[in-house]
């Protein structure tokens, strides 16, 4: 029976509305799926190589498949190209150079005010409430690749309208994985809208012969 690690987004958590989408869905197709707690607890703390190590930890050396939203669909590319026992991935809007892109996104200052005062209040969607966040998010996420070199088969769902991760991320990676097939939505960020069409692709993929 294929098993299946789904991947929660930044500033998320095992309960969100994709994550048991997708649980109900695959679980009804036959297949295993687990989702881990990426923070492990300790949102504060978070960083991409704590993440990795939770991931690492809940695949237990078998053989998986990943599924990852947002920061997780990074993570699953990065854990992908590390662990050739990964069988097959999917990724949703995923966040291709998660660190570097946090000063296009919230400005070159700020993230200098970040690292100087060493934590900054974002919001945390899973919570609905501010936390405190500590710079080591970035510093160790400036060590990873920007475009993992993942060669698994994979499947990458992307909003044309994504304000929060530009789909020509995907698209660059894309252009230069032949192993991935990439589909561009008419929908933002989180997908919500073309669930129901991604259902049946994902599940095919993931959970079928």
């Amino acid at each position: 029976m294929n098993r299946i690690l789904y991947l929660h987004g930044f500033a998320s958590s095992t309960a969100s509305s994709k994550a048991r989408f997708f649980a109900e869905r695959l679980r009804a197709a036959g297949a295993l799926i687990d989702i881990p707690d990426l923070a492990a607890g300790d949102f504060e703390h978070l960083t991409i190589s704590g993440q990795l190590r939770v991931i690492e930890t809940a695949a237990a050396g078998e053989p998986v498949a990943l599924m990852g939203s947002s920061m997780g669909g990074y993570l699953a590319a990065i854990y992908a190209a590390r662990h050739p026992e990964v069988s097959r991935v999917v990724l949703l809007a995923p966040a291709f150079g998660f660190a570097r892109r946090w000063a296009e996104r919230i400005g070159a200052a700020a993230v200098d005010t970040w690292r100087t005062t060493g934590a900054v209040e974002v919001f945390h969607y899973a919570e609905n409430r501010q936390r405190r966040l500590s710079y080591a998010l970035l510093d160790d996420g400036l060590g990873y690749e920007d475009y993992p070199d993942f060669g698994q088969p994979a499947l990458i769902f992307h909003g044309a309208q994504d304000d929060v991760v530009p789909a020509r991320y995907s698209s660059e990676f894309a252009a230069t994985h032949p192993n991935a097939h990439l589909e561009t939505l008419d929908s933002g960020h989180d997908l919500l809208n073309v669930l129901e069409y991604m259902a049946p692709r994902v599940c095919g993929f993931l959970a079928g012969p």
